[in-house]
């Protein structure tokens, strides 16, 4: 993966890391798109003003995903998708580690990304989807340096207390992150189980903590 296809998974990843911060009861009505806007522009200018994650810091990334990823991201079921049927196998221990290791690899891959994308700005394109719909695709691009990059984020309206929209995919330039791993994490199932699978991106995230830092 190229810098800066890298740089934009990156502002993807940090747009979905951001997405937990607390909503008034407006903003729980708030249209997906408006949604994607609001926290893009947020996101963009937590990275201009913090020099330390633009610098990769790794143990700042993480302090923000574990505070704020979830209330507004549907993670178990980015998890569950990636993993595909094995998904299924898993015991409700098997799917709390295979979360973890996932969102440190996610975090790793893309840390050190994140003073790319530090002058660029978001334009989100018109939603094209009905009011009543409850799954919508959200198409944005990152504007900047060098020709325009798609970005595109997958919502889910979810209902009960937790009622609003929830990310559960994004796509960088055509590449759609559940499915990058889904081929890889089906190979781990079928040669090694569901532990296989959990101890092969435990070592994964052990190497990148080494390369890193």
């Amino acid at each position: 993966m190229n810098r800066r296809l890298l740089g934009s998974a990156a502002l993807a990843l940090v747009a979905v890391t951001s997405l937990g911060l607390p909503l008034s009861a407006a903003a729980a009505d708030e249209a997906p798109d408006a949604l994607i806007k609001r926290l893009s522009t947020d996101v963009l200018n937590t990275v201009k003003a913090d020099k330390s994650i633009q610098g990769g810091d790794i143990t700042k990334v993480i302090a923000l995903v574990d505070k704020t990823v979830m209330p507004n991201v549907n993670f178990r079921r980015m998890t569950a998708a990636a993993v595909g049927p094995g998904w299924r196998q898993a015991t409700p221990e098997q799917q709390k580690r295979l979360q973890e290791e996932f969102k440190i690899l996610l975090v790793r891959t893309y840390a050190g990304a994140l003073a790319q994308v530090n002058e660029q700005t978001i334009q989100v394109k018109p939603l094209r989807a009905d009011p009543a719909d409850k799954d919508v695709l959200v198409r944005t691009e990152i504007v900047g340096r060098g020709d325009p990059i798609q970005l595109d984020y997958r919502l889910e309206k979810t209902p009960g207390d937790g009622a609003g929209w929830k990310i559960y995919n994004l796509n960088v330039l055509g590449v759609w992150l559940v499915e990058t791993y889904k081929g890889q994490f089906a190979q781990e199932i079928n040669a090694k189980g569901v532990d296989g699978l959990i101890a092969s991106l435990e070592a994964r995230n052990k190497s990148n903590a080494g390369t890193k830092g």
